[in-house]
């Protein structure tokens, strides 16, 4: 099979269901925002998923497989054993294409992004996978359209992953200290314009990374339609901060690297293929006295 678009619809996707070439995997994680300060509550999906789900799909655990116990941060990437102990399991080969979904970005905050998916997809990127996409709108819309869902778990028959890591696609705190003083590189914080201007006090410290500019992971989609916004509206969005030049580097953060892949998801969907995530963003970098902060 050809590659598939960065982003499915919901019709596409259920005409897929019965391809044996598909890997359909939940990737849900729930995240509650606390009231005042504080760092958010997350939990696994996984029971959520096996209540239910979009059929044939399997669950990819995303707190507990994807990430490095010994990390600095809730959502350290794994290191390259711990992802390939995770995602052998569901057969992805040279001959298969993943799409993967979830129910949100928050429990509490009613957001539209898959946010959770485009990190799944960033990490099958990031060690050298391409045919992977998001569907868009995710669960809550398959549920709004009608489309079937099923309870129980689903497995696939594992097989060995062959890719080989691109190690362009993360960065680190010290490339982003000096990505500061690069015109050559945009550096996009994807939080909300509140978090922005440092009215929040989710983090360490409050604030952005200087001459970071801000573009909210969860203002691309409709309210209506719960469906991403055309490719001229967004990339209306990002043309306005220069992030679909061909001749920059572009480097999206947040506050966990959560959101930050979804942003650099969309840039992908509009050409921009020179995109990293500051895996650390945040709750690394407000963590470090010495990173500066600054406010509006």
């Amino acid at each position: 099979m050809t590659n598939i678009p960065p982003i499915v619809t919901g019709d596409w996707l259920e005409e897929q269901l019965q391809n044996p070439a598909l890997r359909l995997l939940d990737a849900t994680t729930f995240l509650k925002i606390p009231e005042g300060a504080g760092y958010p509550e997350l939990w696994s999906g996984r029971e959520a998923y096996k209540e239910e789900h979009i059929p044939g799909a399997a669950y990819a655990d995303l707190l507990h497989d994807f990430t490095d116990p010994n990390g600095t941060a809730p959502f350290t990437i794994a290191t390259r054993e711990q992802f390939l102990a995770a995602i052998e399991q569901f057969g992805i080969t040279k001959d298969t294409f993943v799409v993967i979904y979830d129910r949100g970005p928050l429990v509490n905050v009613d957001v539209l992004a898959s946010d959770w998916s485009a990190r799944l997809r960033w990490q099958l990127k990031y060690e050298g996978f391409d045919n992977v996409a998001v569907l868009d709108g995710g669960f809550r819309k398959w549920k709004l359209d009608g489309r079937q869902t099923v309870s129980g778990e689903n497995d696939y028959e594992a097989a060995p992953w062959t890719f080989e890591r691109r190690p362009q696609l993360i960065v680190t705190k010290e490339d982003v200290k000096a990505a500061m003083h690069d015109d050559n590189i945009i550096l996009i914080n994807s939080l909300s314009e509140a978090d922005f201007r440092g009215e929040t006090n989710t983090y360490p410290r409050k604030g952005h990374i200087p001459g970071s500019q801000n573009v909210f992971f969860g203002s691309h989609s409709s309210p209506e339609t719960r469906l991403l916004n055309s490719d001229d509206v967004l990339r209306d969005t990002f043309n306005k901060i220069g992030a679909l030049d061909p001749n920059k580097k572009v480097i999206t953060y947040c506050g966990g690297g959560i959101a930050a892949t979804w942003n650099a998801l969309l840039l992908n969907k509009l050409g921009q293929e020179n995109v990293a995530v500051y895996d650390g963003s945040l709750n690394e970098w407000a963590s470090d006295d010495s990173c500066p902060l600054v406010t509006l």
